[in-house]
C-alpha cells in the first residue's frame, strides 16, 4: 500500500480535481467516484480530495457545474431519443420541442465564456486596486510617522521654550528684588 500525500495542494492538483470531478458530472456518475479517482491520480485519498473539493475547489467553479449538469442533461435527452423506436405521440414530440429549449447550444457556451473572461478581468482590475490602495496605505503611514516625529520635535522644542521662559521670569524677578533692595 502506497502512502497518501499529505503536503499542500499546488493550483495544478486543484485544476485536476475540478477537471476530474466535472468529468464524472457529465458522465453521470457520482462524486465519490470522482474524489476515488482523483485520488489515485494524485497519490492522495478519496476523503482528502472530497474535502478539498468542498472546501474551496468547488466554489471557484459554481458555472462550470452547472455547465456540466447542463451537458450531462442534454446527453441524457440524446441517449433517451436513441432508445425511442416506437411511434411518438403527439403529445411526446411537445414534450421533446420543450426539451430542445434546454439543450446546450454554442451561444449558451459563448455566453458562459463572455461571463467568465468578465469576471477574470473585474477580479484583475480589483487586484490592481487593492495593490495601488495598499502602496497609497504605506505612504500615507510613512507620511503620518514624519509628522509624529516632526510633533515630538517640536512638543520638546517648546518645552525647552518654557523653561527657557520660566527661567528669564525668575531672573528679572530676581533683579527686580535687587533694585529695589538697592533703592531702599
Amino acid at each position: 500500500m502506497t502512502a497518501a500525500r499529505q503536503d499542500a495542494w499546488t493550483p495544478d492538483e486543484d485544476l485536476l480535481l475540478a477537471e476530474v470531478v466535472l468529468t464524472h458530472i457529465r458522465e453521470g456518475s457520482t462524486q465519490l467516484k470522482a474524489f476515488e479517482e482523483a485520488g489515485k491520480r494524485l497519490a492522495r485519498t478519496a476523503a482528502a480530495c472530497g474535502f478539498r473539493w468542498n472546501s474551496s475547489v468547488r466554489k471557484q467553479y459554481i458555472s462550470g457545474i452547472e455547465l456540466a449538469k447542463k451537458q450531462r442533461k442534454e446527453k441524457m435527452k440524446r441517449k433517451d431519443r436513441k432508445q425511442e423506436t416506437a411511434p411518438v405521440s403527439d403529445k411526446a414530440k411537445e414534450r421533446n420541442v420543450e426539451n430542445r429549449s434546454d439543450e446546450l447550444r454554442l451561444d449558451d457556451v459563448i455566453l458562459f465564456l463572455q461571463k467568465l473572461d468578465r469576471t477574470m478581468k473585474t477580479e484583475g482590475s480589483r487586484a490592481m486596486e487593492q495593490e495601488a490602495l495598499e502602496k497609497e496605505l504605506a505612504g500615507t503611514k510613512l507620511e503620518a510617522d514624519k509628522i509624529s516625529i516632526a510633533y515630538e520635535k517640536l512638543k520638546e522644542d517648546y518645552e525647552l521654550l518654557i523653561q527657557e521662559h520660566r527661567a528669564l521670569l525668575s531672573i528679572f524677578e530676581k533683579a527686580r528684588k535687587l533694585s529695589a533692595f538697592e533703592e531702599v
